[in-house]
């Protein structure tokens, strides 16, 4: 549809007496002074608005700062031609048919979630958007390749440089927990990859690297708002990673997207929706040809059966998800499964034998599973929780309890609202053998840790 000059915003930089090229650099001089420094507009930014197209926030909001100082008067946004568009509720929970709204859903996200808006950090996990979410990912159309034409160029060096962040933050957020780094890695999407998304100039082939590395970016601050039991607001960041991942033709990775929305809602207790992300999660390994990710989507559902105690379903999947993991090839899996290996793989074996109340089964991968790639705190922590599980169900307080101070030792560097209800969970178990001695002093460290 043909946008509609904006012939207020135009009428206004005539009386004003402004450059496009003058506007455009105030623009961005009035950005750094309050602190974003990433804005880099121009004179065909200034044209593309007068032409219609609503500038992205905070653009609105300089423009009327810098036309009331201009003109002696207050200067509104509804002045400019660009009205404060309110913010639906719903927001992040659709996955959208077109790039270009898509763009639009995950740019306004970030920016909610940076103003901490209310709607946003209150909103609640809703089954509905991520079985609509999983069914267009399965059966939108091919769309034409994601391309703009706007101020800025984009390179491989913008992509790189987001393929990096998400690897730091990644490691920091396995080391520390999600708490400690969320906010930095929703203000970097903000800051600088909402700009390349909205403003930059790239061609298909490099609007679908574009989209891919900003998928995995946003797809980590989703992984860390559910590490803080935020989870309404993780699910609309997956969903959103989900729609970048289709618009960058990258099926595995979409898989992999869908693979931690089944874990999210297996977490949460909704194993019948896990159960239908994680079959969809294998009709996308199995497409991109990535065998630990199909292993993993195996596993997932090996779990939702768990937890609907159904034993024989649960033995089928692990015994696919074992086959698919000894078909995994060497050094040819991408990056973003490095961390399934078999320690992990093992620790989902436990988590399914310590819902089905299976006390041997669940100390046997627990136990295996600790055999992990030390960089993985966090993972650490839940691992060790799970063999305390696992060897109380056994009659073997004494161990259970040496495993629990050791997972009470790692939790207590980590801002992590999942490690604290596994510590909770286990709190729990013990409360039959609340008078022993050796469960008394776990209590007591745990309020020494602020963990009780």
């Amino acid at each position: 549809m043909k946008r509609e000059p904006n012939r207020l915003l135009q009428r206004l930089i005539a009386e004003a007496g402004f450059t496009h090229k003058g506007l455009s650099r105030r623009i961005n001089d009035l950005g750094v002074s309050r602190g974003l420094p990433g804005l880099k507009y121009d004179h065909s930014s200034v044209l593309r608005w007068i032409g219609g197209q609503r500038p992205r926030d905070p653009v609105p909001g300089l423009l009327a700062e810098i036309f009331a100082l201009r003109l002696g008067r207050p200067v509104s946004s509804e002045d400019l031609g660009l009205p404060v568009v309110p913010t639906s509720l719903d927001l992040g929970q659709e996955f959208t048919h077109t790039w270009q709204e898509g763009i639009a859903t995950v740019t306004a996200l970030w920016r909610g979630d940076v103003e901490r808006r209310r709607f946003l950090i209150d909103s609640t996990f809703a089954i509905g958007a991520g079985s609509t979410g999983a069914l267009r990912w399965l059966t939108l159309p091919l769309e034409g390749r994601p391309v703009a034409g706007g101020s800025r160029r984009v390179g491989m060096a913008d992509i790189a440089a987001i393929r990096e962040v998400t690897r730091s933050f990644g490691v920091l957020d396995n080391r520390f927990g999600g708490g400690r780094v969320r906010s930095a890695v929703v203000k970097y999407l903000d800051s600088a990859v909402a700009p390349l998304l909205s403003d930059g100039s790239y061609s298909g082939s490099t609007g679908r690297l574009l989209a891919s590395a900003a998928a995995e970016l946003t797809r980590l601050a989703g992984w860390m708002a559910y590490d803080l039991e935020q989870h309404g607001l993780a699910q609309r960041y997956l969903i959103q990673a989900l729609r970048l991942a289709r618009s960058g033709g990258d099926h595995g990775f979409g898989g992999e997207i869908l693979a931690g929305m089944s874990h999210q809602a297996l977490y949460i207790g909704q194993p019948a929706h896990a159960l239908d992300l994680a079959r969809a999660a294998q009709l996308s390994a199995r497409r991109a040809g990535v065998f630990a990710l199909l292993s993993e989507s195996h596993v997932l559902e090996a779990h939702a059966h768990a937890l609907m105690d159904d034993r024989a379903a649960c033995a089928d999947s692990l015994h696919e998800a074992e086959l698919a993991f000894d078909r995994r090839g060497t050094g040819d899996e991408p990056d973003w499964i490095a961390y399934f290996d078999e320690a992990y793989l093992s620790a989902k074996f436990a988590h399914c034998f310590r819902d089905l109340g299976d006390g041997p089964g669940t100390v046997r991968y627990a136990t295996r599973s600790l055999d992990m790639d030390g960089r993985y705190v966090r993972g650490r922590m839940f691992n060790l929780s799970l063999l305390s599980a696992g060897l109380l169900e056994c009659g073997e307080l004494e161990r259970a309890c040496v495993a629990a101070g050791q997972a009470l030792d790692l939790a207590g560097g980590l801002q992590s609202v999942r490690t604290q209800s596994y510590v909770a969970d286990l709190r729990r178990r013990m409360e039959p053998f609340a008078g022993e001695p050796a469960v008394v002093e776990l209590k007591a460290r745990s309020r020494e840790l602020s963990i009780a």
